[in-house]
């Protein structure tokens, strides 16, 4: 049972610090070292006066007090208890849910004893900012930071785990990062074919703007009675600034959303104590000013009139900058009423230490009211391997694993889609030949199929012509054509099982995916049990999904207003069609933020995590043998009644090499090296994730060069393919926006806490 919101049970967490702090017994804090920290890349120690401000050492609560606060927020969502819809402040976090103070109070008085300067203790009690020196935290912690040049760029980094007292390890889950690899922004601007006859790279692009978005997922009827996201607030969390905030204006004016007054744009820096959210400016140099745009931009398009914050805060040399600002927010006197975030690592890449943080800002989130949204990723099911871009070939070496920044329980992982229409050659009964005022085309609810650009697709594949696999020597995968027209890559939206989220990272026979000696995060209690959905104890990804195709296989994606011209960005005319184009599962994220916060006004109370309803609704409408009715193939003819649309066509599989979760490739993998017996002469192929410099193909085309990502290495188990129910490729599928907010009082009783836009207090710019 959970603890009532009003107890005052702080001073009752028990004590974990017990014994005297002293170096004399260390303890590891394991799976906090990223696979490039090895010889082959080191350049020497940086110098030992550099400066590390504002790391972030994240510490946990005894295993009771962890037990009553996810039971209190079972309590938070459940209609019939006394504690439904009784969110807490982050101060009522820390008091009855945070570990013990005097175990706070001696992680402190550590860190100060070793020269840091304690910049913030969150009101949580669970994270410790703090600011130092290269050489304090080789004393501190016993680990060097050295100076590393992989695949021709410099970094810093530790170069082993972070060891501390033995004493303080109860109360520590560790550094949440000693180095300054950064997640990767989930966007990705239109990808045109390498090959510019390719076979399917023909007949027009149909960009999808927000008329087009309220017409597929029907938001009209909500829009048109005044349900636009009124006296909401969306945060989308950044590490950059927009390029330009006329860019947000011209979007709106041009799409017909300004009509809608209550909406709004600020830009905030936000902090809960200590000044470790600094400007980041507007990122022109990695585009992440581009992610930033996107992120306000479709969060506006599904609701209107919420008030969206774009809450971005700065790298640190060690810290990413979405990190902090998710930190300071759930801690903050001001809080959200919606998170959103569209950046990406694999669980053992992002570390232990930083899975930790995510999971626990997003859990402290759930308890205060909050609702996040986050971007499943690009990768397919290969999270590990991030397709470069601009790559030439780029295959999944690192075998099946999801983005770790979405794999916590506590938010909802959004996937990916693309329309069916191209493929089926439909497209005449779903768009009209003319666009409305605002821009629209879309008739009404366009089939979908799982986002996927690879020659692993089977719609790809099939849609070419091809009566063979995907795979082996006579398959697609194996093509000159695959090649040429650029299907050899990891490119579609995510889905999978988190298999690498706590415990020891050991990278020791490669990287990625398969490091031994980790876990996921286990199955929570209201994703069990849906049509579909495996029994395998593990979370598993995505929740819900909606369009995020980047138009490169099926001639749709999005259009955004980005000025960046640096960044693939585009002059705002009065032509739409001019403007830049981009997909990615970070347009689908922050738009089912929006369709939440359409929800809460409708509800007139914040939600905390939406799946406790999301899974709720779907296990009612797809029951044990799924519901052809609300099939997405039915397109236009799909029942009127369905709250979600179940995609059963298509898959998210990719093409690997290598012998992990890669059926029938020849490729070896040798020492964190892909080798590939075939394929075309002195072509490198970076590996950025081992630290090595990659492999050399070497001679002509070999048969079964390309495998297919597979759950066996022995069979062909794709992963992923759609099914009927909850699916890795699609989670519980996409939504019928009306239809949902409408069913929410099925399932939740009225709330105690009203919805009403919460008073701003940060500051803004």
């Amino acid at each position: 049972m959970g603890l009532a919101a009003g107890q005052n049970l702080g001073r009752e967490s028990r004590q974990l610090v017990t014994v005297e702090v002293t170096d004399a017994r260390l303890a590891t804090l394991i799976g906090n070292t990223r696979p490039e920290a090895r010889a082959e890349n080191d350049q020497g120690k940086v110098a030992q006066s550099l400066a590390l401000k504002h790391m972030l050492l994240q510490l946990k609560r005894p295993p009771e007090r962890e037990a009553a606060f996810e039971g209190f927020i079972d309590e938070l969502h459940d209609p019939k208890s006394a504690n439904f819809h009784r969110w807490l402040t982050p101060a009522q976090v820390g008091e009855l849910y945070g570990p013990n103070q005097a175990d706070v109070d001696r992680v402190t008085s550590w860190l100060e004893s070793r020269g840091f300067v304690v910049d913030t203790v969150y009101p949580s009690g669970m994270t410790i900012d703090f600011s130092g020196t290269a050489g304090q935290v080789a004393m501190a912690f016993h680990t060097e930071i050295h100076r590393l040049l992989v695949n021709g760029k410099e970094h810093i980094a530790n170069m082993s785990d972070p060891r501390i007292p033995a004493a303080l390890s109860p109360v520590v889950e560790g550094v949440v990062s000693l180095h300054d690899f950064r997640p990767h922004r989930l966007s990705r601007s239109r990808r045109q074919f390498t090959d510019p006859t390719g076979p399917i790279n023909s007949g027009t692009t149909l960009l999808v703007t927000p008329a087009d978005v309220a017409a597929i997922y029907n938001l009209n009827p909500l829009l048109n009675g005044g349900v636009t996201g009124q006296g909401q607030t969306i945060a989308v969390l950044e590490d950059s600034d927009f390029y330009s905030t006329g860019d947000w204006s011209t979007f709106r004016s041009t799409f017909g959303l300004s009509k809608y007054s209550s909406g709004s744009l600020t830009t905030i820096h936000p902090n809960a104590g200590g000044s470790s959210c600094t400007d980041p400016g507007a990122d022109t140099y990695f585009g992440d000013d581009a992610e930033a745009e996107a992120d306000a931009e479709m969060a506006t398009t599904a609701a209107p009139g919420a008030t969206i914050e774009v809450a971005s805060c700065a790298d640190t040399a060690t810290t990413f900058g979405v990190q902090i600002a998710a930190q300071n927010l759930v801690n903050s006197s001001t809080l959200p009423s919606i998170m959103e975030v569209s950046y990406g690592e694999c669980e053992s890449l992002n570390g232990t230490a930083s899975n930790a943080a995510f999971n626990s800002a997003y859990q402290q989130g759930v308890a205060e009211g909050i609702s996040t949204f986050v971007a499943t990723g690009d990768e397919g099911a290969a999270a590990c391997d991030s397709t470069p871009y601009g790559s030439y070939i780029w295959a999944a070496v690192d075998g099946a694993a999801v983005n770790g920044i979405a794999s916590s329980p506590y938010d909802v992982a959004v996937g990916g889609t693309d329309f069916s229409d191209t493929y089926s050659n439909t497209a005449s009964t779903y768009w009209n030949t003319t666009n409305s005022a605002s821009f629209g085309s879309a008739k009404g609810y366009i089939p979908e199929i799982p986002w996927n650009d690879t020659c692993a697709s089977t719609l790809i594949n099939s849609s070419l012509g091809n009566s063979t696999p995907t795979y082996g020597s006579s398959g697609l995968c194996n093509s000159t054509a695959a090649v040429f027209d650029g299907l050899i890559s990891t490119v579609g939206a995510g889905g999978g099982a988190s298999n690498c989220a706590t415990g020891n990272v050991d990278f020791s026979t490669g990287g990625g995916a398969f490091s031994k000696g980790c876990t996921g995060y286990a199955k929570p209690s209201w994703q069990a049990g849906i049509l579909g959905n495996p029994s395998d104890g593990m979370r598993d990804l995505p929740d819900v999904s909606l369009f995020a195709s980047d138009g490169f296989a099926w001639l749709h994606t999005y259009i955004f207003c980005f000025t960046d011209p640096n960044n693939g960005g585009a002059t705002c005319d009065s032509n739409p069609a001019d403007w830049a184009e981009s997909g990615g599962t970070s347009f689908a994220a922050p738009l089912m933020a929006g369709i939440q916060a359409l929800i809460n006004q409708k509800t007139g109370s914040l939600q905390g995590l939406p799946n406790y309803y999301y899974y709720k609704l779907a296990s009612n409408e797809y029951g044990a043998s799924g519901s052809s009715s609300c099939n997405s193939s039915n397109g236009l003819t799909v029942s009127s009644s369905c709250v979600f649309y179940d995609v059963t066509m298509g898959d998210i599989n990719v093409p690997c090499a290598g012998n992990v979760n890669c059926f029938d490739s020849n490729a070896s993998f040798i020492d964190g090296i892909s080798y590939f017996p075939g394929a075309f002469s002195s072509t490198t192929f970076p590996n950025p994730h081992t630290g090595f410099p990659g492999a050399t193909q070497r001679g002509s085309q070999s048969a079964g060069t390309y495998g297919v990502l597979s759950t066996s290495h022995s069979a062909y188990a794709p992963a992923y393919n759609a099914t009927s129910g909850w699916d890795f490729a699609t989670g519980i599928g996409t939504v019928n926006a009306y239809n949902l907010a409408n069913a929410w009082s099925t399932i939740a009783a009225p709330a105690v806490v009203t919805g009403a836009q919460r008073e701003k207090g940060r500051t803004q710019k």
